[in-house]
């Protein structure tokens, strides 16, 4: 038996239901936050919790009074320990507006459904074979104040990923609509040029990762030069190494793109 923590409570997950005027479903009114479990804890808590009160203010939702750190984190542990999960696992929240009306709402209290599941793996573990990718070209990612929050309107991210699964590719590059290279499919993206690390600006419009930011820190602690720039198709054929993060994987490292060929140095 697996559950699930909504509205306040631990339930089955069998039996948890939404509601047909709930908004995530109806409008993706909202957003959602993923984290990795090792040891039967989560990781990163204090970063994930940042990004979700930055999140909670850029959409305009109003936590109860007692939301906190303390709370969400004890949330959690409950979560994990009724799913018997004390090696690997992942953890993901979804966060919505708890609210009737339509494209208008009539409240903005904030609501989420926390979901955890065991992986095998107990630890971050790199991959063995390099991941394949290439760009896709069909749709582009608008840039503006949303653009690096992990809203619900991810159309954009699965078509990305159906066009990877039809090509062949582990993942898929996207663009924003000045031909940036942003990120992947569900990844922040960096390349290694002459042993300096580079990766897309949050201007652009890539996701603000948890791991791209510990990636950065943990550069500049052990004295690399890492610069946020906007990276072009030229880039990446220059590049000695590409790798991609993300809360939940850590680091994966690619060994083509297109017909450059890559190696895993760096990562």
């Amino acid at each position: 038996m697996n559950y699930v923590f909504h509205r306040g409570e631990y339930v089955n997950e069998n039996q948890a239901t939404i509601a047909k005027d709930n908004r995530a479903f109806r409008f993706a009114d909202g957003f959602f936050e993923s984290m990795r479990v090792v040891n039967g804890r989560a990781l990163f808590l204090e970063t994930h919790f940042a990004r979700i009160t930055d999140t909670i203010r850029a959409l305009k939702l109003q936590p109860a009074e007692n939301f906190s750190l303390e709370l969400l984190s004890n949330q959690i542990q409950g979560l994990l320990h009724r799913n018997r999960i004390d090696k690997g696992g992942r953890v993901r929240i979804t966060f919505y507006r708890k609210s009737t009306g339509f494209y208008l709402p009539k409240q903005d209290d904030l609501g989420y459904y926390i979901e955890a599941e065991a992986i095998l793996d107990n630890e971050f573990v790199l991959n063995t074979t390099g991941k394949m990718v290439d760009i896709y070209m069909e749709f582009k990612k608008d840039v503006n104040k949303l653009s690096v929050y992990k809203t619900l309107n991810c159309q954009l991210y699965v078509m990305a990923a159906i066009h990877a699964r039809d090509k062949g590719l582990d993942e898929s590059l996207i663009q924003n609509n000045k031909l940036s290279i942003i990120e992947s499919t569900s990844s922040n993206v960096f390349i290694v040029s002459n042993g300096v690390l580079y990766t897309p600006t949050l201007e652009d419009g890539c996701i603000a990762g948890t791991m791209r930011m510990n990636i950065i820190n943990l550069a500049l602690e052990n004295k690399i030069k890492v610069y946020e720039c906007t990276l072009n198709p030229q880039n990446l054929l220059a590049a000695d190494e590409m790798f991609l993060t993300n809360a939940a994987k850590g680091i994966e490292w690619v060994v083509a793109y297109r017909t450059k060929r890559y190696y895993k140095q760096f990562s």
